[in-house]
């Protein structure tokens, strides 16, 4: 039977990762985001999509599963990790567009993916799973960070009412949220060339950065195939990669 695996925002960083760890498992794999990455393995379908564009969400998640076969199907999951930190600022310095975009990217579409891909497989006697892609920053606020702060402790609470909702379903849909923690990729770049004037603690994150103390994406990738594959994690599980 086949495993499958769609993932936003798995061209590079976090995403990347997870799409080298679930490839070596054998996955079959849909990679959506803004841009195709030319170096990921032929083996993996790449999708050239901005989740910003909520309208066109349903008709990309109808071309993918047309492709996918559910007699076929021993497992499939979505991992909705696409995201942004949006502009570093207080919130008064925010622009209302960037707002609005960051919502879009880092929520609006994760409901939406979520909903779509449970009414496509609800109906489907195999394994399924929704991994959410979370944050430390939804359980504290940063200076500078309201919108994603904002946009990721959401997601948690997402997390928790589908795993509500499924609880009853014949064919239920587990989900988890899981927070990466701080890891080397262009969104810590993004971070540590703030300035210190709209992010307070860059500090911090600069010293992490020198210190080696960043995990890597490939790292963090083969954690959340882990605990994606253990069945003894219950569904609307908020967790971190260690």
């Amino acid at each position: 039977m086949k495993k499958v695996l769609i993932i936003t925002g798995g061209s590079k960083g976090i995403g990347e990762g997870i799409v080298n760890a679930y490839l070596a498992d054998g996955f079959k794999i849909y990679s959506i985001a803004r841009n195709v990455n030319k170096d990921l393995s032929t083996a993996v379908k790449q999708f050239a999509f901005d989740l910003t564009l909520i309208e066109n969400i349903e008709r990309l998640f109808e071309d993918i599963f047309k492709e996918i076969d559910p007699k076929e199907t021993g497992q499939i999951t979505l991992i909705n990790n696409a995201g942004t930190l949006g502009e570093i600022a207080p919130l008064a310095r925010l622009k209302p567009l960037d707002m609005q975009q960051t919502v879009a990217l880092n929520l609006t579409s994760v409901f939406v993916s979520c909903a779509i891909f449970i009414k496509s497989c609800q109906s489907w006697s195999c394994k399924k799973s929704i991994i959410n892609i979370s944050s430390g920053a939804a359980q504290k606020p940063y200076f500078g960070w309201s919108v994603y702060c904002a946009t990721k402790s959401a997601i948690d609470m997402l997390s928790k009412n589908i795993a509500l909702e499924q609880e009853e379903e014949k064919h239920p849909v587990k989900v988890l949220s899981i927070a990466p923690g701080v890891v080397d990729t262009g969104m810590q770049a993004k971070i540590r060339s703030s300035s210190k004037d709209n992010f307070k603690t860059i500090d911090r994150f600069i010293q992490l950065k020198e210190d080696n103390q960043l995990l890597k994406p490939d790292y963090v990738g083969h954690s959340i195939l882990q605990m994606n594959q253990d069945d003894q994690l219950i569904s609307g599980s908020i967790l971190r990669v260690q």
